[in-house]
């Protein structure tokens, strides 16, 4: 079976080609362009240097959010239309979830942060005991403030892992807090589609599929311009 997995959930995007439980080929950018710049060459050259078509992948796996309003969209609707074209299966992968992945060899409290704007994190913690990730919490939206409180309930050591780890890491001002956080390697704050799909392989086997119509984003929170629109609305 050949899975392909995509991530366009955060600043970076990135693709992968599997073969089973084999990793055959990553391709990751972090270059500041937009993910509609860099997706569709991305894609192009892990089917080419493999020489693969398009449809002979089996199996598509998407990081489905939370993250960036616009980089889902386009990852959805990229992964929407090859696997509608083909009529295969899809997959849609917790982008934390993937981001917890990374550091699936540390025992102990993996706290994912990602970037939510205005002191806020897209946010899951998890324990991870003998490269298991058991949730301790849904995927949730945080302030900083709440969630400095509920680390203070950590005795053991806390890895911060995502693209707002730094971030958070400075906010943090309880030395009693501190002392116990770690932080991952930087190559590890980012989801990486090689963690998309290995995870969707896992649901895959669980029979946890859809069709393409039915893979949908999950923002967690309105867009900018729902919040206008709805600002604008009561003060009316």
């Amino acid at each position: 079976m050949k899975l392909f997995a995509l991530d366009s959930s955060s600043i970076t995007a990135s693709v992968c080609l599997m073969e089973e439980d084999k990793i055959i080929s990553e391709f990751f950018v972090n270059s500041g362009l937009t993910h509609s710049q860099t997706l569709a060459p991305m894609i192009q050259a892990s089917l080419n240097i493999l020489n693969i078509n398009a449809s002979e992948i089996d199996l598509f796996a998407i990081a489905n959010g939370p993250g960036s309003f616009t980089g889902l969209r386009i990852g959805l609707a990229i992964v929407k239309g090859i696997a509608t074209i083909f009529n295969k299966p899809c997959i849609g992968v917790s982008s934390i979830l993937a981001a917890a992945y990374n550091c699936i060899n540390f025992d102990g409290v993996i706290c994912v942060v990602m970037d939510a704007r205005r002191d806020r994190f897209y946010n899951a913690l998890f324990r991870c005991q003998n490269k298991k990730l058991i949730r301790l919490t849904e995927d949730r939206i945080i302030s900083i403030e709440k969630l400095k409180q509920e680390l203070k309930n950590f005795s053991e050591c806390v890895e911060l892992v995502g693209d707002g780890a730094v971030i958070c890491y400075k906010y943090i001002d309880h030395i009693n807090i501190k002392n116990n956080i770690k932080f991952s390697f930087k190559n590890k704050h980012y989801v990486r589609a090689s963690s998309v799909g290995i995870l969707g392989m896992e649901l895959y086997k669980k029979g946890e599929f859809l069709n393409a119509s039915n893979i949908n984003p999950k923002y967690l929170r309105l867009s900018q311009a729902e919040r206008l629109l709805l600002e604008n609305k009561i003060k009316l």
